[in-house]
């Protein structure tokens, strides 16, 4: 398979689970338990974030564990970093700002990019240079309506809002016009994962899936 069509291939995986889960963890162990826990409530998409402890290793351990999840990685804010996470593994780059070397990076190497915005301009700037889905962040500062208002100027952009999603709000982000929501305490239950109690992981995932679905039938 060569690398567009792979990359083609993640992207309608991304895109029709919705759904994007972001994970700190402190062990690839643990990771693990948490993507399998995510996994089983529909979530195909796990974005590491690079502010985890021994990142790149991570990334490394769990896309050579786990083979029907996308394994990304998340607050990528450079071209070296981006580089280093798509040679471990990684098959999407995710950043909270836009940094055109990191999305050039990217493209060359494949890979999916999704870099962070805030406001219409930028939004324009990250899809003309080249981006795959833009990111739009903090969601929680805008509002699913800021979703529809861009959308409506703008029907050819891929926006996947960030920041302040959960399973109350996610349908209308989606109702709105976001093609992905990425979620990360809406997902992870601290507590639960300290007791080992991964089945609430689980639960959250079906919530979040099920709102996304929603979402979605509401367009």
């Amino acid at each position: 398979m060569s690398s567009s069509t792979e990359k083609q291939k993640n992207l309608k995986t991304m895109v029709d689970s919705g759904v994007v889960g972001v994970i700190r963890t402190e062990s690839s162990e643990q990771l693990l338990d948490v993507a399998e826990a995510l996994r089983k409530g529909g979530v195909k998409c796990i974005e590491v974030a690079m502010t985890t402890p021994n990142a790149l290793t991570v990334i490394e351990d769990v896309t050579a564990e786990i083979d029907d999840v996308l394994i990304g990685a998340g607050t990528v804010l450079d071209a070296e970093t981006a580089r280093s996470a798509i040679l471990a593994g990684a098959e999407y780059l995710v950043s909270p700002t836009l940094d055109y070397d990191m999305v050039k990076i990217v493209k060359r190497y494949g890979k999916i990019v999704a870099p962070g915005t805030f406001t219409p301009t930028e939004i324009m700037n990250a899809w003309e240079a080249g981006a795959d889905i833009v990111k739009v962040f903090p969601a929680s500062r805008l509002g699913p309506k800021f979703i529809s208002d861009v959308k409506s100027p703008l029907p050819q952009v891929s926006l996947m809002p960030t920041g302040g999603v959960s399973q109350e709000n996610a349908a209308d982000f989606v109702a709105a016009g976001a093609d992905v929501v990425c979620a990360g305490s809406a997902l992870i239950d601290k507590e639960a994962m300290k007791r080992g109690d991964f089945d609430v992981l689980t639960k959250n995932a079906e919530e979040l899936v099920s709102a996304v679905r929603e979402g979605k039938e509401r367009r």
